[in-house]
């Protein structure tokens, strides 16, 4: 009979069991359902046999009570500190606390610790210091070796050193648990789990490696070298971003202190059968009847009427930590395990009808993959999509088309939208077959007219070229061309539908020029940005090297960044150009960058001051004459960035930035 997994003791006794196997804790609530990771890993581990419990958010706080009272497990005690980064979850961009949490009942906060792997370790390691730990979840799988913390401004080793746990899964979990759970049942000790991949653990400075023929091993250098040079800090983070990203990956090693920190390398993506086995455990789908009558959990009402079909995002966006957790290789249900849950999700006494989301990290990467797979096999491009879309990519729709209308069919449904973002650039992408071009059509219009809630969520992120490089995101140009075919097919079709652009500020290489070009670009489009945000550097990304580095982990080149508060926030201020208290601010900033030109753009005639009459409309490419600076000096525009004056690094003997 389906039932959720025991989070009391009087649960335990209830199924009648004596003894657990493993015990979770988790920094969730504790949702039954495939997109909470504590969840997933519960039900993978009861899949393999194993007798499993799940302590929910325990109090960390009081006389310790949550994490005594189911005892000691027979196997381990596992963490999974949360499906969104503790401090992400915690802390604004600017480093405020937040006052809301989405994944407790009722949104209130203060419901787990900042680092709940670190603190629930130490204290689990203080009551039962012989019982082995194991750590996952993305916190975890983002600080596996020496990484950034923007909360902390400063360099951490690996979270296996601060947490004392004795082996940490990154990634997604679903076959490094499934072995470890083997290996355990069949009686081999927690301490013998060293080849298990997708794993990491400590081992002396001076201990051999586990030996694996299989299995090249790269060196990185050391904690200590990367707090004493940046530039090695840098070179870490590519080789661990490509072998994150890799088919068949390299081993892993670093030092730190006495310890050495192995990193044995990620599986190769899931096949079709292994992602559904996951996702047709037997699920409850809703929350643990603990939370009845203590209000909603905002993340599962989020979620709790869409479908996840596939992982992964061969994106790989700079900012972005899908491929450091998941890989950029997509893993697609088959079209059997998605209509099962959506088949089941029909049934729930909440649906109504709407699906609100038939999606993934990009929601028209479903089921893409390589042409040739030998190719992808040896591939070690961290982006399948920049600077160009893959030639070696099959962009064929067709499968997610005959999806979509296979969901659509059902009679339960009257109706399911795509509320995952979607990728413009492979609909857009040249030199594709005949079958490609047609089926990139063909999903626009049934994108578009079938499954828009009235908004479309699309990423462009940015305007300048120069910052889209870094961001490894396509030409805001090709933003333009979607728009004008979404507009053409929203009047054609009699359709009043919006498309919301998403954008980021403070970007590693972004100036507050390129700001401002934002901003006047997306007025002349008509657009009063809402869906924006400053850039938060989180650990294991490009851009969070950069922030903290200075350098480009792939060129190892410098690249500037806008680090301090107020620097952040004048970037910021360029969104809103629209709102009428930004307005002084911004008309000072477009001064001081000599942009007559642009505060012409987003205010027409309404300024305080103006160019010289003869410069009025010219653009910067058109401007040779020279204007007026201020103190009564003039300089004359020699080049499509005119002088920084908010760069750090601009050299005040120069008029231009170099």
């Amino acid at each position: 009979m389906p039932h959720f997994l025991p989070t009391s003791k009087k649960e335990v006794e209830q199924l009648g069991w004596d003894e657990l196997d493993v015990i979770l804790f988790s920094g969730d609530a504790y949702v039954d359902h495939p997109s909470f990771g504590a969840a997933v890993v519960g039900r993978v581990l009861e899949s393999c046999g194993m007798k499993v419990a799940i302590v929910p958010q325990p109090n960390w706080q009081d006389d310790l009570r949550d994490f005594k009272k189911l005892g000691c497990p027979r196997y381990f005690f596992g963490i999974s500190p949360g499906a969104m980064d503790s401090m992400v979850n915690h802390y604004t961009a600017n480093r405020r606390r937040r006052s809301d949490d989405a994944y407790t009942p009722g949104g209130r906060s203060g419901a787990r610790p900042d680092y709940p792997s670190i603190v629930y370790t130490k204290i689990l390691k203080m009551l039962y210091p012989d019982v082995p730990i194991l750590l996952g979840g993305i916190e975890a799988s983002l600080r596996r070796v020496t990484h950034y913390d923007y909360w902390k401004d400063q360099l951490m080793p690996s979270i296996l050193i601060d947490s004392g746990a004795d082996i940490l899964v990154y990634g997604m979990g679903e076959l490094p648990l499934t072995e470890i759970a083997t290996l355990l049942k069949k009686g081999v000790p927690f301490s013998s789990l060293k080849t298990v991949p997708q794993t990491a653990f400590l081992i002396g400075e001076e201990e051999p490696l586990p030996k694996n023929k299989r299995w090249e091993t790269i060196e990185l250098y050391s904690h200590e070298e990367c707090l004493r040079d940046k530039m090695s800090y840098a070179k870490n983070f590519r080789h661990v971003e490509e072998e994150s990203n890799r088919k068949h990956a390299a081993r892993l090693v670093q030092r730190c202190g006495t310890k050495q920190i192995v990193l044995n390398p990620m599986y190769p993506p899931m096949s079709e059968k292994e992602i559904d086995a996951s996702f047709d455990l037997p699920y409850m789908y809703m929350p643990h009847p603990r939370y009845n009558g203590k209000g909603d959990i905002p993340a599962f009402e989020m979620i709790k009427n869409s479908i996840n079909m596939h992982r992964g995002c061969f994106g790989g966006c700079s900012f972005c930590t899908i491929s450091a957790h998941q890989g950029k290789f997509i893993a697609s249900r088959s079209e059997e395990s998605i209509m099962r849950e959506v088949e089941n999700l029909v049934k729930q006494p909440w649906f109504k009808g709407y699906i609100s989301d038939l999606g993934g990290p990009s929601a028209n990467m479903y089921g893409l993959r390589g042409k040739d797979e030998s190719i992808c096999e040896v591939c070690r491009r961290p982006s399948c999509l920049h600077p160009n879309v893959c030639k070696n990519m099959n962009t064929d729709m067709s499968r997610l088309i005959k999806l979509y209308r296979k969901v659509d069919a059902l009679p339960e449904v009257k109706k399911s939208f795509i509320g995952s973002g979607v990728r413009y650039d492979l609909l857009l992408c040249e030199g594709r077959t005949q079958e490609e071009d047609k089926s990139h059509k063909e999903y626009t219009q049934e994108l578009i007219t079938k499954h828009v809630s009235g908004r479309l969520k699309v990423a462009p992120e940015h305007t300048s070229k120069g910052v889209l490089d870094i961001m490894r995101k396509p030409d805001f140009a090709l933003f333009g061309k979607f728009k004008k075919q979404f507009d053409e097919i929203n009047k054609t079709c009699g359709l009043n539908q919006q498309i919301i652009p998403y954008f980021i500020s403070s970007h590693p290489g972004c100036h507050d020029v390129d700001m401002a070009e934002l901003a006047a670009e997306t007025h002349d489009m008509d657009f009063k940005l809402e869906q924006v945000q400053d850039f938060t550097p989180t650990p294991m990304t490009v851009s969070t090297v950069i922030y903290y580095s200075g350098i480009h982990p792939y060129t190892l080149k410098p690249v500037y960044t806008a680090r301090t508060q107020d620097e952040k926030l004048r970037q910021r201020m360029f969104f809103f150009w629209y709102k009428p208290e930004y307005k002084p601010q911004i008309m000072k900033a477009l001064k001081d960058l000599h942009r007559y030109d642009l505060a012409e753009r987003l205010f027409s005639g309404n300024m305080k001051y103006s160019e010289p009459k003869e410069q009025r409309g010219q653009s910067r490419s058109q401007n040779k004459a020279t204007v007026p600076k201020q103190g009564g000096k003039t300089f004359k525009p020699q080049s499509n960035k005119p002088c920084h004056s908010f760069n750090p690094n601009f050299n005040k003997n120069k008029k231009y930035r170099p």
